[in-house]
């Protein structure tokens, strides 16, 4: 048999190869409704294993976008994945969904097993930690698209909420209703053309630790994306949350907006707690500070609204949350 596949640049026994150690991995993402058999044409869930009367099917898709590039600057791909599933399960769980399964896609200039494993390893330790199965994927070998080194990542979540539990916030959010925000790890998965243009400019070197960060820059910068799936979940259990918003691309001007839908909100600029790497960014970068809240989450990866009363509880459940800000009756999103 001819190598000529190979000789375009596919080898399919590295492909083989990267099945294989990442099987262990994802057997343990196996929960109620998935078979865990990793090699089928299709990803099987079985949803009538849960005790949902009036299902709702909520689903997401998202990548990590550019910060691939720090991963693959650092050569470091065991987090990158992390990444992934919580930009698409802190979506979905905002109306309310309990994610179920997940799909991923990996396109690759030439496939590696060990870099392979590396990415699957930290998406199934993601989904593990919210009980949500990986029941597909796809690797794709592509040389003639990606150049050496290169690759990207993509997601897939399916999750459930009951009908009549189903967050609509058109008609939950009311004006003097309480915003509560949830620390982020750090930048999380957005704004890294941006991050990657600030570290080229100021020839920044990502191995040192600069002065305010407790860790290497490049650490910092990789510092993987907060999954708020248990701790959201917990509270819709015990609070009436009105709406609920994922600080991704867009920071708090659009993400917010998306929560308050035709209000606004106020949110109090003394009460933001900003993570040390965003003063940072914002330094070297020579950026104006309402700019920042443009881009980046400024430590809020997750806000919830709720009613004045429920204030106390929700804090109580949310470790580490407080509160930054009201709906207002205006359409603007202030921060002052």
């Amino acid at each position: 048999m001819t190598n000529r596949y190979k000789d375009a640049g596919v080898d399919i026994k590295a492909g083989y190869e990267s099945v294989e150690l990442i099987k262990k991995h994802v057997s343990k993402t196996s929960n109620l409704g998935s078979n865990a058999i990793l090699g089928g044409f299709g990803g099987i869930f079985d949803l009538s294993k849960y005790n949902y009367n009036q299902p709702i099917l909520v689903s997401g898709t998202d990548g990590v976008g550019t910060k691939l590039e720090l991963a693959r600057t650092l050569n470091c791909y065991d987090t990158i994945g992390i990444d992934l599933v919580a930009m698409c399960l802190n979506d979905i769980v905002t109306v309310g969904a309990k994610p179920l399964f997940f799909l991923d896609y990996i396109a690759i200039h030439k496939n590696i097993p060990s870099i392979i494993e590396q990415l699957v390893k930290g998406i199934t330790t993601a989904l593990k930690s919210c009980d949500c199965a990986l029941v597909g994927g796809e690797t794709a070998e592509m040389p003639s698209v990606y150049e050496e080194g290169g690759f990207d990542l993509a997601g897939f979540v399916v999750g459930a909420v009951e009908k009549e539990d189903m967050i609509d916030n058109t008609n939950l959010v009311k004006p003097n209703q309480v915003i509560i925000g949830l620390p982020s790890s750090g930048i999380h998965s957005n704004g890294y053309s941006l991050v990657n243009k600030i570290v080229k400019d100021e020839n920044l070197d990502l191995m040192k630790q600069y002065e305010g960060l407790d860790t290497t820059l490049g650490e910092a910068l990789l510092c993987p994306t907060k999954l708020y799936v248990n701790e959201t979940l917990e509270l819709l259990d015990n609070v009436k949350v009105k709406a609920m918003a994922h600080i991704t691309g867009g920071g708090f001007y659009e993400n917010i907006k998306r929560a308050t839908h035709k209000y606004g909100a106020k949110i109090n600029l003394d009460n933001i707690d900003i993570l040390p790497i965003f003063n940072f960014l914002q330094e070297k970068g020579q950026l104006e500070l309402m700019e920042m809240f443009s881009y980046f989450n400024m430590g809020i990866g997750m806000i919830y609204i709720i009613d004045e009363i429920d204030v106390d509880k929700t804090l109580s459940l949310l470790k580490g949350s407080y509160v930054i800000g009201e709906v207002t009756s205006q359409e603007d999103i202030v921060i002052c």
